[in-house]
């Protein structure tokens, strides 16, 4: 799968008009397109139809967005995209946290979330692809011998260093909330230690960024997470 048309998108979205936009905005740009008005038909359409990826509103009239996102995650692992008025970072932490992997405020430009789409749609083309090089721009990451290279000279990095960043490698353009790096690298009793992130974050900028202060690769999401930047998004995961 490499782009919108061999793609299935389910849209869990309870008011008409927006539905309608999405559909008529999405399929102009080759997505194909199927449609909930809430919860419980979103959850049997993705029994039945089997979509690749899900845009789902958090102010659904019979599950509130927050505990469907949790009920998918619990049996699919295909990617979500949350579309929501609620702009409060709280609500975005909460979403992330429940498993969505983007989020998006209304009112949202459609080419803002085309680009959020297509980035979730590499993330699907990742998770199935073997290969074991990423690269975005001059940082390459050799997954299979653990080593980083900027610019083809290696660069050393700490056991964390690298925990940290290939964790936000896997989720590449998307942003992974403080709480979800802090579980998979220092365990669950250390999710409120963002000093953590901090500083090993600042580390990371000091030995992969040009400018650490204005940073290319890692970027941080205020409030919220950090996410990296694939400046080499034809590639993903490649052989070279």
């Amino acid at each position: 799968m490499s782009n919108a048309t061999q793609a299935l998108l389910l849209v869990i979205e309870d008011d008409p008009q927006t539905r309608r936009f999405l559909t008529t905005a999405l399929t102009h740009r080759g997505w194909r397109i199927i449609e909930a008005e809430n919860g419980k038909t979103g959850l049997a359409k993705l029994k039945t139809e089997q979509p690749d990826l899900i845009i789902l509103d958090l102010g659904l009239p019979d599950i509130d967005g927050i505990t469907l996102t949790k009920r998918i995650r619990h049996s699919a692992d295909l990617p979500i995209l949350i579309l929501s008025a609620r702009s409060q970072e709280q609500n975005k932490i909460m979403a992330l946290d429940a498993g969505a992997d983007d989020y998006l405020t209304k009112p949202f430009s459609t080419g803002e979330l085309q680009a959020r789409l297509q980035a979730l749609l590499r993330r699907i083309n990742r998770i199935n692809n073997s290969n074991d090089l990423f690269q975005s721009g001059d940082l390459k990451v050799d997954l299979a011998r653990r080593k980083v290279f900027m610019a083809d000279n290696e660069v050393r990095v700490t056991p964390i260093e690298y925990r940290l960043l290939s964790i936000l490698i896997r989720h590449a353009d998307l942003v992974v909330t403080h709480r979800q790096l802090l579980n998979e690298v220092w365990g669950a009793e250390h999710i409120n230690d963002h000093h953590y992130l901090r500083i090993y974050m600042g580390q990371l900028r000091h030995k992969l960024e040009i400018n650490p202060a204005r940073p290319r690769y890692l970027l941080t999401e205020v409030g919220v997470g950090y996410r990296l930047a694939d400046n080499d998004q034809s590639s993903g995961l490649t052989n070279d």
